[in-house]
């Protein structure tokens, strides 16, 4: 294995990537405990929705046929027969001129057509009897059965996030245990002799460790869980040792730092020590050019740059994907939408560059926004970033207005294919 850095493209290394990619393992658990799941089973409706004709109002059922002569010069008396709350049912049949005051969510009864709404009647003799003076058409007012779900329909498909939208279909047709995909284990190892620790005060030459704190919440965004193994300083052997121990237990491997080519970063002999396949170790792009990546039997060990933005960025190309199409995601990529840049951004771009910002929304138009420090150790532009921008290598810069493309970092639809500035 070389250490010998020849960078290759962007969508290189995404292919490079997705060729060891995997699906994950069926994990059924309760339902209290499905949210921010991928199921694993597409869910089927094993009865329609509505289960039987309802009411969508309050108000009383009756016949429409009763009805064809009504107008505001004139009204006829129905008889009110019964009551039916949401929840229960009546045999009484709905005869001539005769109706049954019904709750929302009540079964029509038997004999009925039509609901006019409660507001639309007069009562008359303390509710025994109500006046009407309109016509209502056949099915007026009424919510049929099946009319949103049909038995049978596949109302959700494998792979989908669970949302409290997807809980409430679950809850709906009774789904007490759900199947869910057993989400990747990935494991984070931080590297790197100048890092302190969250609760540490600041010392000359060192810094907090940020990165594995943002990569544990990147993890568990696009998907996986995580298993952090702290962060180490700069001792190739314990790094190491680390490493295959971390590559027993998980189905991933991630590391920040030791990925430069400085005296102390010792990732590509950590590749060597352990005999995995480094399939790449630089890319054409800003920030993160050094992201490497290699593979032992059959598992991936990402390392990224211990800059921040950079160690975002080869996130969200290399890892998210990953992790999604784990999940059984047909649409595993990060989505592209084109935006107007609504400020100059004059620096030249030598190799493709992700540019962090926020997107605004105007007159039905997309803006981007770039938002702080454009470097790579810059880590306050992250806290604003809900979009990168990408900006194709060979390109001296862009003018406010321009059409750019922008890849939405807080979505969780995906994308089918990899985003291609070609196109």
């Amino acid at each position: 294995m070389s250490e010998k850095r020849n960078p290759i493209t962007v969508h290189q290394a995404v292919k490079t990537v997705m060729k060891w990619k995997k699906r994950g393992n069926k994990n059924v658990v309760n339902f209290s405990e499905c949210d921010d799941g991928y199921l694993f089973d597409p869910i089927c409706a094993d009865h329609p929705v509505p289960p039987f004709n309802r009411s969508p109002y309050d108000g009383y059922a009756i016949r429409s046929q009763d009805t064809e002569l009504l107008s505001s010069n004139n009204s006829i008396d129905f008889e009110v027969i019964d009551e039916i709350p949401a929840g229960h049912t009546i045999e009484k049949i709905v005869g001539k001129n005769q109706t049954v005051k019904i709750m929302t969510g009540g079964a029509i009864p038997p004999g009925a057509d039509a609901v006019i709404m409660k507001e639309l009647v007069s009562k008359k003799e303390g509710g025994k009897y109500i006046t009407i003076k309109r016509k209502l058409k056949p099915g007026e007012n009424i919510s049929f059965k099946g009319e949103d779900v049909e038995a049978g329909t596949e109302i959700i498909s494998k792979g989908t996030y669970i949302n409290p939208g997807v809980k409430a279909l679950l809850a709906t047709f009774g789904y007490s245990k759900v199947p869910l995909v057993k989400k990747p284990i990935i494991g984070l190892i931080a590297t790197g002799s100048e890092l302190l620790h969250v609760h540490e005060p600041l010392a000359p030459g060192k810094i907090r460790n940020s990165n594995s704190h943002m990569v544990s919440s990147q993890i568990k965004r696009a998907g996986g869980n995580v298993n952090y193994y702290g962060q180490i300083g700069d001792d190739l052997e314990d790094l190491v040792e680390l490493t295959q121990k971390a590559l027993l237990e998980c189905d991933f491997i991630i590391t920040t730092g030791g990925v430069s080519v400085g005296d102390y970063d010792h990732l590509p002999e950590v590749y060597r020590s352990i005999n995995a396949q480094e399939l790449f170790n630089k890319v054409a792009m800003r920030p993160g050019s050094v992201t490497t990546v290699a593979e032992k039997e059959g598992k991936l060990l990402f390392g990224l740059s211990g800059n921040p933005s950079a160690c975002y960025v080869g996130f969200e190309l290399f890892v998210r994907p990953i992790i999604r199409y784990w999940n059984y995601s047909d649409s595993p990529y990060v989505r592209p939408v084109k935006a107007y840049l609504n400020k100059d951004f004059p620096k030249a771009n030598p190799f493709t560059r992700f540019v962090r910002g926020e997107l605004q929304y105007s007159s039905g138009d997309i803006l981007f926004k770039p938002v702080g420090l454009d470097k790579s150790n810059a880590v306050s532009s992250l806290a604003k970033s809900d979009a990168l921008m990408i900006l194709p290598g060979g390109t001296r810069g862009y003018k406010k207005g321009n059409l750019v493309d922008v890849l939405l970092l807080e979505d969780q639809k995906g994308s089918e294919e990899m985003w291609d500035m070609r196109k």
